[in-house]
């Protein structure tokens, strides 16, 4: 309820209890206050030794939140659930530790007075005239499983004031004179037991929904509350937290409207919104920003497409005309709303408390610009207007001073348009109009002009200067609109997420005007890598802060309840269907509410989703390979099987008979099983460096060795490698005296060349010519070997360098696996060469394989 009515003292005889019944409870952290009896209750119960933090030269104790975490009991004692923490430690607040443990999975007992809730804070001061400073969200409470009233009469607890077990006696003196006074006390216990009351029906509507009893239910009551950029607007989401817990935890919302043709009024408005909307967010409202001049029809617009039935708006001093003309917003909302309960929170008869009054009325010098220069077209126009009037006798002077107006209008907005009108009116009766000098009027038509003059005047400037402010709003929304487009368009050009998160920085950092970098998962933790202007080191305090952003999802350094001592902000990047990363901004770059902040946290947004889509581009890449792998992996079991097993049934028959019969074969014999044992040796070897070579294909591991290389040396070298296998075959030779050297690979190539060779030797006939020839165009060198066998079907030249492809089957499978000619279109995509087929060549038969390799310099044409 209040201090002293034994929270902590009851707290410590439960925890007892649950310790003599074999349950694993340390103390966290307890304030006895020196009172005896409590202090009492800690001895036999394991305490946590406290940290020390450095402030100003001094060391403050605070909770060890580390070594809880580290010890994980099964229930920890943390007292005074509302307690600011000492500058420095990870949370501010006492209750963001408590979130922190609760979601490691420790059980947490605490203490709280009823005055520390958020949404009764204002309640709370108009009844003691003290305002919290320590204050718990609503939100945080409502996730307590139990709550527990610690409770006794007013006059019992100022008895235990008097006698000294809350304060010494001076300051119980001035306590029981000031907050302890018995109608404080007793307004304090009905906030208490109101809530506890209100959790207890909360807990059984869930069980209730739980258990599928029926209702009624109070579910279809929604609750919207209107905020603006002023002082009452903390005071509004307080109304409507307090609204929500009286009907049943109903959904409520925040909503500001945002007007095109006006910014937020007051030089702090923009901060006042800013903090409005995150006190509404810890208490567990939801935010949103409506748009659009007329407040009125937006407001019944989204209430009507959200089944809102409860509306709750706040009053401030409008003047005596709105309120007779019925002009003011609560009464504009009054006759709009049809089926909607309307509450209107008026606010407070003085400033609000700790805050200087001078602050809230004082505007800006720059403010008063608009005005200046409205002054001085007036002035100009005066003159203009004095010298018109000696010079002709009769001008219609008027529109000089509406032209001064209109110009004010345009390039100050509506309110120095309106005063320039003002002034003009005065000006253009004490000068021109009878009798001059005075601003009495001589004629009812002098009358009538003025007043027309004057109403043209207002109305003139008032819609100059609207359009003006339009179209400054409407130029920032095209630029927020450009923006992200722009980043949009940069975004999906990206390719892979470190471009992509170096895009994401470059433009975050654009956008907010100061640093920012994007840190990616790495090895089961967050790396920085992308910065923008640079990539800078992250210290420890920071790289703390990104690390709780990118587990916990929330945003943390700077401005946050979490590490706010940090210079950076960090938000998690959180993508469609996972967390992407953490985007970092530099501190205090982005105002609250403002255009800038909005346009910066749409970027990380777009980021986040590109991000996860570099993400998921890479996985379908990797899952492609697997499946490639797999598929060359069957075809290759498929071929080790077959084309593996001849060589070797000749080889172990060949080597069986030599062992058991070698003594009595004849020489003839012997030589001729030794030649079929390499011959298949030999065979072997192609079929497993082919094998190999095709696994380094399809796992990218080629690595390509380029050098200035003369072609024909590789065709010789090639050709010497199969000249042992040519038989009756003739292999001849057309290469140019002089030829371009190329950069490549003169292994890879070689190889290449050597299983197309195999190839037309294959399924060349006995006696038939294979041709190697090499010439040159002006930008690549061409290889031809053309054979004079069978020839592809034409429908199959597009299939011929597959993997594992034959143009025809024999029993043992005698032409290879099929990998020759993948094998070699494979080295020769690598190092940028085109491969291609032809066929027939001559009466239908004969087959040409054309390798064209790439000049690094095209050749004159001259020079061929």
């Amino acid at each position: 309820m209040s201090p002293g009515v034994g929270k902590t003292y009851e707290m410590l005889r439960a925890a007892r209890r649950r310790k003599a019944e074999g349950g694993d409870v340390v103390v966290g952290v307890v304030e006895t206050h020196g009172r005896r009896e409590t202090m009492s209750l800690l001895r036999g119960m394991e305490v946590m030794p406290r940290s020390p933090i450095d402030y100003k030269g001094r060391a403050l104790m605070e909770f060890d939140i580390d070594a809880a975490l580290a010890r994980k009991p099964g229930l920890l004692l943390v007292d005074e659930y509302a307690h600011s923490n000492a500058p420095g430690s990870r949370h501010p607040k006492r209750w963001q530790d408590v979130e922190e443990i609760l979601s490691a999975g420790i059980d947490v007992w605490t203490t709280l007075n009823v005055q520390h809730l958020e949404s009764l804070v204002e309640v709370v001061l108009r009844i003691t005239g003290v305002r919290q400073r320590e204050t718990v969200p609503d939100v945080a409470l409502s996730r307590a499983d139990d709550i527990e009233v610690v409770d006794i009469t007013p006059d019992e607890l100022r008895q235990r004031l008097a006698e000294g077990k809350v304060y010494v006696p001076e300051t119980a003196r001035l306590a029981s004179e000031n907050f302890f006074k018995v109608e404080n006390l007793t307004a304090l216990r009905e906030l208490a037991l109101r809530r506890a009351a209100q959790t207890v029906d909360d807990q059984l509507l869930a069980t209730l929904r739980e258990r599928g009893v029926e209702g009624p239910w109070a579910a279809g009551e929604r609750i919207l509350v209107l905020i603006g950029g002023d002082a009452i607007a903390a005071s509004l989401v307080r109304a409507g937290r307090r609204l929500s817990d009286m009907m049943m935890d109903a959904p409520w919302t925040i909503a500001h409207v945002e007007r095109p043709s006006r910014p937020v009024s007051g030089p702090d408005g923009g901060a006042k919104l800013s903090e409005a909307l995150i006190l509404a967010e810890q208490l567990g409202g939801r935010a949103v920003v409506l748009t659009g001049d007329d407040v009125v029809k937006a407001v019944m617009d989204y209430a009507h497409r959200n089944n809102v039935t409860q509306i709750v708006i706040g009053k401030g001093r409008d003047s005596r005309i709105s309120e007779l003309l019925g002009r003011s917003l609560a009464a504009e909302l009054l006759r709009a709303a049809r089926g909607v309960a309307l509450h209107v929170v008026t606010e407070p008869g003085g400033a609000p408390a700790g805050r200087p009054l001078k602050a809230m009325v004082v505007p800006q010098p720059r403010h008063w610009r608009g005005y200046a220069v409205g002054a001085v077209f007036i002035g100009a126009a005066t003159a203009l207007a004095l010298g018109l009037d000696r010079t002709f006798e009769r001008v219609d002077l008027g529109v000089v001073y509406l032209s001064a107006v209109l110009a004010a209008g345009v390039m100050h907005g509506l309110r120095p348009a309106l005063a320039a009108a003002t002034v003009a009116f005065l000006t253009y009766n004490f000068l021109f109009l009878e009798p001059r000098y005075s601003f009495s009027i001589g004629s009812p038509t002098d009358l009538l002009t003025l007043v027309v003059f004057w109403a043209v005047a207002l109305a003139t400037g008032g819609l100059a200067g609207r359009v003006r402010d339009q179209a400054r709003s409407a130029q920032r929304r095209a630029s927020a609109v450009s923006a992200l487009l722009a980043a949009s368009q940069a975004l999906s050009a990206a390719d892979g997420k470190l471009a992509t998160a170096t895009v994401l920085a470059e433009q975050t950092a654009a956008a907010a005007g100061a640093k920012a970098l994007v840190l990616l998962p790495h090895d089961g933790d967050i790396a920085p890598v992308a910065g923008s202007p640079t990539l800078e080191p992250l210290g420890s305090a920071a790289m703390a802060a990104a690390r709780w952003a990118w587990e916990r999802g929330e945003p943390a350094g700077h401005g946050t309840g979490t590490l706010p001592q940090t210079s950076w902000t960090f938000r998690p990047l959180q993508g469609v269907r996972s967390r992407s990363g953490v985007a970092g901004i530099e501190a205090d770059a982005l105002a609250p509410g403002s255009d800038e902040e909005r346009l910066a946290l749409a970027l990380l947004e777009q980021g986040a989703v590109a991000l996860e889509r570099a993400q998921l581009a890479g996985d379908a890449v990797e899952t492609e390979t697997l499946r490639r792998t797999d598929r060359f992996r069957g075809a290759l079991m498929n071929s080790v099987s077959h084309d593996l097993r001849t060589p070797l049934s000749t080889v172990l028959g060949a080597a069986t008979t030599l062992i058991d019969y070698g003594p009595t074969l004849k020489p003839e014999v012997r030589k001729d099983l030794l030649l079929s044992i390499r011959e298949e040796a030999e065979r072997l070897s192609r079929y497993v460096g082919d094998l190999l070579d095709m696994t380094r294909l399809e796992g990218g591991a080629l690595n390509i060795k380029a050098d200035w290389t003369d072609v024909r040396d590789v065709l010789n070298a090639a050709a010497e490698r199969v000249s042992r296998r040519l038989g009756s075959r003739c292999l001849t030779r057309d290469f140019p005296a002089q030829l371009s050297v190329v950069s490549l690979d003169e292994g890879l190539l070689e190889q290449a060349l050597v299983n197309i060779l195999e190839n037309a030797i294959a399924y060349s006939p006995d006696g038939s010519t294979i041709e190697l020839a090499a010439y040159e165009d002006r930008s690549s060198v061409v290889i031809s070997i053309e054979d004079q066998g069978k020839g592809i079907p034409t429908a199959e030249l597009e299939l011929v360098f597959d993997k594992f492809r034959r143009m025809e089957e024999q029993p043992d499978r005698s032409k290879g696996a099929g990998l020759g000619l993948a094998i070699a279109k494979g080295f020769v995509e690598a190092m940028s060469g085109r491969i291609a087929a032809a066929s027939p060549i001559l009466n239908d038969r004969g087959t040409r394989i054309l390798i064209s390799l790439p000049k690094s310099i095209a050749t004159h044409r001259d020079l061929l």
